[in-house]
């Protein structure tokens, strides 16, 4: 074992320095003037985002978003056994979340959202992907700061991870009373979290950074693995639960298209959405049709969908009027 730990600590993935390293963590991690107005700002910019469904806004809302500095100050601060960085890194994260969900649930409150557009519901059914896209995240930041020659992959890693668009949903949706949009919001944001200081911990100590007593006695690494073990069951179920909706969805999506109203000549159909968060589902059906579609014909369609998915659906018609005109018509 300690002959293989000597062997790492040789790779080093071409380390600075620690007390160099050290030292840019615990200005990086300092709850300074300057990371507050950067958190505040990103805050309100991916909040409307988030409002008006912009994925450009919610874009540039990562990149200005500082949470990334002190997470790798974190996870080497519990590797390190450091109390001084451990203590400004974790109020810098803490207050910033803080922060964030007060400014975020306060505009909610003021615009009283009628609904959440797609990019607010994206954000509320994390998966193992995006724990895995965490990890990874987390791994190329650290190594980034480890290796400065390639500092410039800290925005992609910040798009990439998307550490603020949770916290402001978790506000919205607290705002609004959605309290399990607020849970899964809030679970995404707890799995970024825990990824990459999983992920900046493993790069900390490929470069050669945690000595062998230190590594020995700290618990770090392994309390990481633990809570993703612990993530990893409802991600996991949530996972599968995507992949049967999606599944469902198509299956709903064929029946509407290729067999509902078959009688119905003048009905197309050019759109279909499955509202997963209501008791029963509701299918938002979007159609063009020549003449109006009656109660009796929705009916009918969801004791089909009922029959044949073995789950009861609300069905919604949103029925675009259109008229069909040929040459053959005299003026």
């Amino acid at each position: 074992m300690q002959r293989s730990w000597n062997m790492i600590k040789k790779i080093g993935l071409g380390a600075i320095p620690i007390l160099k390293l050290r030292e840019s963590l615990l200005q990086e991690s300092q709850l300074t003037q300057n990371y507050l107005v950067l958190s505040l700002g990103s805050c309100l910019l991916s909040t409307f985002g988030l409002i008006i469904n912009s994925a450009a806004v919610i874009i540039g809302a990562m990149i200005i978003a500082p949470l990334m500095l002190p997470l790798r100050g974190f996870a080497f601060a519990t590797l390190e056994g450091d109390i001084e960085l451990l203590r400004r890194s974790f109020i810098s994260v803490f207050f910033a979340t803080l922060l964030s969900i007060f400014c975020s649930g306060i505009v909610g409150l003021i615009i009283s959202l009628p609904e959440f557009g797609g990019e607010i519901l994206s954000r509320t059914q994390p998966t193992l992907i995006d724990l895995l896209i965490a990890i990874v995240a987390g791994g190329i930041s650290g190594y980034a700061k480890i290796r400065p020659s390639v500092g410039d992959a800290i925005p992609g890693t910040a798009i990439a991870v998307a550490l603020m668009p949770p916290i402001c949903v978790f506000g919205l949706a607290l705002s609004q009373g959605e309290w399990q949009v607020a849970s899964g919001a809030g679970l995404l944001y707890c799995t970024n979290l825990i990824g990459i200081n999983l992920a900046c911990i493993i790069i900390y100590v490929l470069g050669g950074y945690a000595r062998s007593n230190e590594f020995a006695r700290t618990l770090s690494w392994g309390v990481s693995v633990i809570l993703i073990i612990f993530l990893a069951v409802p991600l996991g179920i949530s996972f599968w639960q995507l992949i049967s909706k999606a599944k469902i969805h198509d299956s709903i999506q064929r029946i509407l298209v290729t067999r509902s109203l078959v009688n119905r000549r003048d009905v197309t159909v050019f759109n279909v959405r499955v509202n997963w968060n209501k008791t029963p589902p509701v299918v938002l059906v979007k159609v063009r049709a020549s003449n109006p579609i009656k109660p009796q014909e929705v009916e009918i369609v969801e004791n089909r969908l009922k029959n044949e998915l073995q789950n009861p659906y609300k069905v919604i018609f949103e029925v675009t009027p259109t008229s069909v005109i040929d040459s053959s018509e005299e003026e």
